[in-house]
């Protein structure tokens, strides 16, 4: 044998018959497939030290049905829930959208909308003054889709409160209760029936967030300001639209007209207003007998911005409530009865203020805490022409005033 033909005995399969590298290759995927399932050895765990540790105790998952509700509180929840519903079948149908139009006929464009409400058979509807402000022509959905045009009565833009009429209802417009808003309690729930955004008919539930707000509403052509006193603060939701609509206590009674919210982004935040319905009950029938409504005027000037609370220690005065009086508007009730107002001016609190006026402390001897209490005792107890007699404390002394009260300027 030569050496030359001494080398590894190898075998070409490039020379092997085509059935053999075909069979060959068959094995050769079920051997790589029995591999890849067969499962790979596993060693024990090991501790820090190299040791194999105990085995892991397995997580035992045990799942519980939560207890059921004592049937009695289902029973609560579901009658909650159908006072609810009920009371919203009941004054739904007394609750409208206001759309207004600016122009007439054909040439008539609408600009707004908001809510408003019925208050009897006689087609009376109360909503804001904002709502209706502007308008030529007015149109009122009912519930049902019923449209009827509706003639403005008369507006109050101190109350920011308006009252249209239709000529005729449709069938199944009620009217709603007017309830009792001197009863109503931080915390009570309230609910809302409005339009917000165009969305009729759309109830929301909060409750009585605050009483006794005060809201600015009027600003005169001299510059004075008149604000609106004791308003609901809700936090049930009101919206853009909502303006004009009840705001109800849960037997379905009107508490308050939706007037107002706080707000950055223009949406609801939990922060709504509303004017009380005893303000309703006093204004509204004037507005349909008169047309306006005489708001009983004083005359005075006092910077509001701090109470005499807060003044008191800073300015040495000898009480910490009442009304300091800055200025008194010449020819006014409070002028011709002698009222005095401030005679100078120092700096307070980071801010002038006028000092040296008189300080009103009661009117017909009802003590009066701060400026926002007297308009409102004003508004609520007095009328145009009355004479009331004004407690005040000048240069430390106590003195009773006679006052004829005028007229509001509008």
């Amino acid at each position: 044998m030569r050496f030359a033909d001494m080398r590894p005995a190898t075998y070409n399969l490039r020379r092997a018959p085509r059935s053999l590298r075909i069979g060959l290759g068959v094995l050769l995927l079920l051997l790589t497939t029995l591999a890849c399932a067969l499962p790979l050895p596993t060693l024990p765990p090991q501790s820090e030290t190299g040791a194999p540790a105990s085995a892991p105790v397995p997580v035992q998952v045990v799942v519980t049905t939560p207890t059921p509700l004592p049937d009695s509180l289902v029973a609560e929840a579901t009658a909650e829930d159908f006072l609810l519903i009920n009371l919203y079948a009941r004054v739904n149908p007394g609750v409208v959208n206001i759309d207004v139009a600016a122009g007439t006929g054909d040439e008539a464009s609408i600009f707004g909308s908001g809510s408003g409400f019925l208050i009897d058979a006689e087609g009376h509807i109360v909503t804001n003054n904002h709502v209706v402000e502007g308008a030529d022509v007015i149109w009122v959905t009912f519930s049902d889709g019923s449209l009827r045009e509706a003639r403005v009565l008369g507006t109050d833009p101190f109350s920011d409160l308006a009252v249209l009429r239709v000529e005729d209802l449709p069938p199944g417009a009620v009217p709603l209760e007017l309830g009792d808003s001197d009863t109503l309690r931080v915390g009570q729930r309230v609910i809302a029936i409005g339009n917000p955004f165009g969305l009729q008919g759309t109830m929301t539930v909060g409750v009585i967030s605050a009483l006794g707000r005060v809201l600015p509403t009027v600003t005169t052509a001299t510059g004075g300001s008149f604000s609106n006193p004791e308003v609901i603060q809700t936090d049930a939701a009101i919206n853009p639209g909502n303006s004009g609509g009840p705001l109800l206590d849960s037997e379905g009674r009107v508490v308050g007209v939706n007037t107002a919210i706080r707000t950055t982004t223009g949406g609801n935040m939990g922060v709504g207003f509303a004017v009380p319905v005893n303000t309703v009950k006093r204004i509204v029938p004037r507005l349909i007998s008169e047309g306006t409504y005489r708001y009983p005027y004083l005359g005075i000037v006092s910077d509001n911005r701090f109470t005499l609370a807060q003044l008191a220690s800073v300015l040495d005065l000898p009480v910490n409530y009442g009304v300091l009086v800055s200025s008194v508007e010449p020819g006014t009730p409070a002028d011709r009865a002698g009222i005095r107002g401030g005679t100078q001016s120092v700096r307070v609190l980071g801010t002038t203020v006028r000092v040296g006026g008189d300080i009103i402390i009661a009117v017909d001897g009802r003590r009066i805490e701060d400026f926002n209490d007297l308009i409102a005792y004003l508004v609520r107890e007095t009328e145009v022409g009355q004479e009331v007699t004004v407690t005040i404390l000048r240069d430390g002394q106590r003195m009773d005033i006679p006052v004829r009260l005028g007229e509001r300027p509008r």
